[in-house]
């Protein structure tokens, strides 16, 4: 990962390790004992077992003492009961920062970013998904209020693994392009109510698809 031989070591390690937890290249059930991450990361075991920390509070490991860190399983309630509470946080960023007004420089980025949305729609999901990533962060980044900001981040990443898994059996999400335009005409008019009203029937519908392509991710591969 570019940018972390510049953060102090304990920060390097959490952004490591959450990497490698999110993209499944440490695997849900993966045990490790803690001078094993240290080794693989390069690292002392202080920052380690600090970074071990900040990860088990945000769901993604479990520490056994004696036993080792364990990259924790995503079983389909887990992701309802994510999507839930992640789902019910942004709607209300959104409703803040839509309160807050949304500048004309950042309504314009916005806008050129879902133009590419629509642009690769139909031909890499995977950019998409990232452009997707953005736009909502960005959103969430003007909400005003920086431990909503927090506590959405912490969410966003044990949701992010589900959401990896089911990426290739999306459907071009034309929806989500039509939903995003009218959510970005609320932020742009500072419409509180709207803004809420649709960016909550789009976690509504989004958060539905999600937990079916879930199901169905898990069904073939044996674990639902």
């Amino acid at each position: 990962m570019q940018g972390l031989t510049d953060m102090p070591a304990r920060d390097r390690a959490y952004h490591d390790l959450r990497y490698r937890i999110l993209t499944g290249r440490l695997a849900p059930g993966t045990t490790l004992l803690e001078t094993e991450l240290a080794a693989l990361l390069s690292l002392s075991r202080t920052p380690v077992r600090e970074a071990v920390i900040k990860l088990e509070e945000e769901g993604l490991v479990e520490v056994r003492p004696r036993h080792g860190v364990t990259v924790k399983a995503l079983s389909l309630q887990d992701f309802a009961h994510i999507l839930n509470v992640f789902s019910a946080l942004e709607v209300r960023a959104f409703e803040l920062a839509a309160e807050r007004g949304l500048p004309l420089a950042e309504a314009t980025r916005l806008e050129r970013m879902l133009d590419e949305m629509e642009a690769v729609t139909e031909r890499d999901i995977a950019r998409w998904s990232d452009l997707d990533d953005e736009l909502h962060a960005s959103v969430v980044a003007m909400c005003g209020n920086a431990r909503l900001q927090d506590t959405i981040s912490a969410f966003w990443g044990q949701q992010y693994r589900a959401r990896l898994m089911i990426l290739p059996l999306r459907p071009p999400p034309v929806d989500s392009n039509n939903e995003h335009r009218g959510i970005l005409e609320a932020l742009r008019l500072g419409d509180r109510a709207l803004t809420r009203a649709r960016h909550h029937a789009h976690r509504d519908r989004a958060d539905a698809q999600q937990l079916a392509l879930l199901h169905r991710s898990l069904g073939a591969n044996g674990l639902a």
